[in-house]
């Protein structure tokens, strides 16, 4: 039995697949990032947020204050994500995920985020 996708059991599960994975510590290096997420879903908005400072990262369920990005998607672009059937450039590029704030900043991330499926992908996950 996996941890329900968006839940708070998720979040600390991918929160520790990353800031244990190498590739994405290496990745995610000196650069800093406050990235707000938001999935619309059949019930409503669910929020959480990823913060990286330092090679580690922060993610919760939520909101975080003063985002330097915020990422819109509908729930089935967001699983789509999740399991690494879509990229983020490919979401962003065919209009499926909207960013609003610093898109310099979430360009600067690329490298790191490219990690996130490697780090997470023995998270048993129920979508």
């Amino acid at each position: 039995m996996g941890v329900k996708y968006l839940s708070e059991e998720w979040a600390t599960a991918v929160q520790d697949a990353l800031n244990s994975h190498e590739g994405f510590k290496n990745a995610a290096g000196s650069q800093t990032a406050k990235i707000q997420n938001v999935v619309t879903t059949t019930d409503g908005e669910s929020k959480y947020y990823i913060k990286i400072e330092g090679g580690q990262v922060e993610l919760k369920t939520g909101e975080i204050d003063a985002p330097e990005a915020t990422i819109t998607q509908d729930y089935d672009t967001a699983v789509a994500l999740s399991k690494g059937e879509l990229t983020g450039t490919a979401a962003y590029m065919s209009g499926k995920i909207k960013i609003a704030g610093d898109l310099m900043k979430m360009m600067a991330l690329q490298g790191a985020l490219s990690q996130v499926n490697a780090a997470t992908s023995s998270i048993e996950v129920e979508y």
